[in-house]
């Protein structure tokens, strides 16, 4: 796959006037998908980019290349269980029967569902397999986010090793009441940006929607910095309204889409 960015002239044919001048036309039994840009268009090279630097933020327990894809299992079943179509630049990750009963066979083996992470543009769910779950990735240049609060309120547990730093936020304690934890890793993407990536990121219930997401957002965010962090990223699903506003609220935007697909029975 690969994608033609520039303004959309006609759509029968599907023609498009690239940045430099030249016009493309596409037949439509080829597009998978059209997409409004903004200003700055997001290219799969982007995209790629900052997956890599999220897996690396999310590595699971076990790990496994098979045929461009990243197999990862986490301590219990959970999201970090996938398969996410990286591949190499310029060659898309493989969608033959083979790779994908191979993929089955090494989830089953842990005892784990085969679910693929499919983020726009990367991959599309093979026929057959049902899709859902769509979520949103963030992302955000440090110097575009909310402004940091001048003394954090989180209490960090900071690990790291050679390709990721990763600290665990509490706002609040475990001897009185906690308000909210998180998490944060700090990587580096192919293109050598340094990401510090969230996840994790929970309030308790009674005490949402009085900042406290955002909070700990920033506080986690202000220890990716100290790190040369230089961009930030959130994955939020898009059906979870206080994430999406809490992400809008910190001066992130749209990055772009992902989903999930799951084998249909007897696929």
């Amino acid at each position: 796959m690969t994608d033609v960015i520039g303004v959309l002239e006609s759509t029968d044919p599907i023609t498009v006037r690239r940045s430099d001048g030249r016009v493309v036309t596409v037949s439509a039994d080829q597009v998978i998908a059209l997409k409004v840009l903004a200003a700055r268009p997001i290219r799969i090279g982007d995209i790629r980019n900052l997956e890599v630097a999220a897996a690396a933020g999310s590595r699971g327990v076990e790990q496994a290349r098979i045929d461009g894809w990243l197999l990862r299992v986490g301590h219990s079943p959970g999201s970090t269980d996938s398969a996410i179509p990286l591949g190499d630049p310029g060659n898309t990750a493989s969608r033959t029967v083979e790779t994908l009963t191979s993929i089955r066979t090494w989830f089953a083996d842990r005892g784990r569902p085969t679910t693929l992470l499919l983020p726009d543009r990367l991959g599309t769910a093979p026929p057959t397999w049902l899709s859902g779950g769509e979520g949103i990735m963030f992302a955000a240049d440090l110097d575009n986010l909310a402004p940091t609060p001048g003394s954090p309120t989180t209490t960090l547990d900071v690990t790291s090793d050679p390709i990721a730093a990763v600290a665990h936020g509490v706002v609040g304690s475990v001897d009185t009441m906690v308000l909210a934890t998180g998490r944060a890793a700090v990587t580096d993407a192919p293109d050598n940006r340094r990401w510090v990536g969230l996840t994790d990121i929970d309030v308790a219930g009674q005490h949402r929607r009085h900042g406290i997401g955002a909070l700990i957002c920033t506080d986690l965010i202000a220890w990716g910095r100290t790190l040369g962090a230089t961009h930030a990223y959130v994955a939020v699903p898009e059906n979870n309204v206080a994430a999406l506003a809490t992400a809008h609220a910190l001066g992130f935007v749209e990055h772009h889409r992902y989903r999930y697909a799951t084998a249909s029975v007897g696929a």
